[in-house]
């Protein structure tokens, strides 16, 4: 950008950015020197000058920002350090790629031997042929996944390997790429060969997710075969998708709500006596524990109130945050005016008339979706007939949770009228894996409702957690509801659906664009 810039104005953006991007990365040299989801950061404002100040455990910097020029998820500053006038340049990263461009292609490349060496090991009696990684966007095939095909006589297999390198949300990825692959050599043989299955390669110790998603799969579809393989040895071993043992899920007790309104009434007044009179009605409260609440505007949070016990006392005392991330702050006498402004700014940009192109307004929009249906879930069983007639009383989000983090969670949980168990996945935006992504959440939401009744109570294992009291719940497994403005369900959903067994009851529903502002399903799909 030109040197016109105000301080004003690349204070914005870098505001606008960060906020936006809360694990994007800076670098220096090329290097990064701060992640931004352990350190933090502040930007001011003073007469005639912007300065960014980043620190970590490891170390600290200033710089002051004399221009900003933004390319995709790149934003790029030029900076000066203290006493000195030739600008220096950073970047901040959106979505980095730890490796290098060069160092992830050569770990493909050299991957694609390797497999093929260890196919022709393990199949001596079938010809391999030529394996390929070449993006190709159409049919969204990544250059992370090895993919080509064995044969002998008419009879053939689809394969599709993915190396140790890679992150495991890639690796878990790879029964997606696998169906879509399958179908597209299936299409191309035009019944010269007969493709009966799919075979997958993953790296050794990563096939959990994999292997929970196949036993959920039509074996009259397809055949499926996993393998994972030592990067060392090459060695290969089949895994069995029948012996995957306990899920990674747990359930936790829905919290007492009334008894955390008494415990948080007080700091909670304070809070909200920060915000614009009009925009209280709007917050909405999330009980994280019992020792900590969250406020959320539209899904998004933006506050948080923790007690915690108080110095050499056995009484507790509330802690009150505002912001988020890398840019949460302590409400204090000092910030009080500070976060005053923050509040006043969000509740102003932030509704759902506002601007698609502000980061406040685009920031969250799953979250976002979720609030949205948490508050109003009948428009999604308007022209659906009965089995779709949610219970308005008890929709509730990330039960059961997954362990360990290991994929960010917008689910809800609710039942329909007929005591159905209703697992709703939603995306607002489109997801190559929004189908098997869904199906995660129904493998454990069904885990945990076929799990032995309380002897004594004979209540289910949901219901002893304190989830839909008072609800007569059908032993028959959950319905899956995938739900997603129409115009951002990837293609691949569909072709992925078909592949479900019967016992997964799905429903794939788009929303109207304007899903902010009137929630409306336009489109909707059911399985047989």
């Amino acid at each position: 950008m030109s040197a016109e810039q105000t301080p004003e104005e690349i204070a914005a953006l870098l505001q606008d950015f960060l906020l936006a991007h809360p694990k994007a990365v800076v670098l220096e040299d090329g290097r990064i020197a701060f992640d931004l989801q352990a350190a933090q950061y502040s930007i001011q404002q003073q007469p005639g000058r912007c300065t960014l100040q980043l620190w970590s455990e490891t170390r600290n910097l200033s710089r002051r920002v004399v221009a900003v020029t933004q390319r995709r998820d790149t934003l790029k500053l030029s900076t000066l350090r203290l006493g000195q006038t030739k600008p220096q340049t950073l970047e901040i990263v959106a979505q980095p790629e730890r490796r290098t461009p060069t160092s992830r292609e050569g770990t493909r490349q050299r991957f694609l031997p390797v497999l093929q060496r260890m196919l022709q090991r393990e199949f001596p009696d079938w010809i391999v042929d030529p394996l390929q990684s070449a993006m190709d966007l159409e049919r969204s095939f990544g250059p992370a996944y090895a993919r080509g095909a064995l044969h002998r006589g008419q009879q053939a297999w689809a394969v599709v390997g993915v190396n140790a390198e890679e992150s495991q949300a890639t690796i878990d990825g790879i029964l997606t790429i696998g169906i879509l692959w399958l179908q597209l050599c299936r299409e191309r043989a035009g019944g010269k060969r007969l493709f009966q299955g799919l075979l997958l390669f993953v790296p050794s110790r990563t096939a959990t997710v994999t292997l929970t998603r196949l036993g959920w799969l039509r074996s009259d579809a397809a055949q499926w075969r996993l393998f994972e393989f030592s990067s060392r040895t090459e060695d290969i071993e089949e895994r069995d998708p029948a012996d995957i043992g306990n899920l990674s899920t747990h359930l936790i007790h829905l919290p007492d709500e009334a008894a955390a309104r008494e415990r948080f009434a007080s700091p909670l007044a304070t809070l909200l006596a920060l915000l614009p009179a009009a925009a209280q009605p709007l917050v909405e409260q999330r009980l994280r524990s019992s020792s900590e609440l969250a406020l959320l505007l539209y899904g998004l949070e933006f506050a948080r109130i923790r007690m915690r016990a108080a110095a050499r006392s056995f009484t507790s005392e509330a802690e009150i945050s505002i912001g988020a991330g890398a840019n949460e702050t302590l409400l204090t006498p000092t910030t009080e005016p500070q976060l005053r402004a923050f509040l006043q700014e969000l509740f102003e940009r932030r509704h759902p008339s506002g601007s698609p192109n502000d980061p406040l307004f685009r920031s969250a929009p799953e979250a976002w979706l979720e609030s949205v249906l948490r508050q109003n879930i009948g428009p999604l069983a308007a022209g659906q007939g009965s089995f779709a007639q949610f219970d308005p009383d008890h929709v509730y989000p990330q039960v059961p949770a997954f362990q360990a983090g290991d994929r960010g969670m917008l689910d809800l949980l609710s039942v329909t009228r007929d005591g159905r168990l209703a697992v709703l996945e939603l995306k607002a935006n489109e997801d190559l894996h929004f189908a098997l992504q869904g199906l995660d959440y129904w493998i454990r939401v069904r885990w945990h409702h076929v799990q032995p009744a309380d002897p004594q109570t004979s209540l289910g294992m949901l219901q002893q957690h304190g989830y839909f009291g008072g609800v007569r719940l059908s032993p028959d497994p959950p319905r899956l509801f995938l739900v997603a403005p129409s115009l951002r369900i990837h293609p691949a959903t569909e072709q992925v659906l078909r592949f479900f067994k019967r016992e997964v009851d799905w429903t794939l529903l788009g929303l109207h664009e304007q899903w902010r502002r009137t929630l409306r399903v336009i489109t909707r799909q059911r399985s047989a």
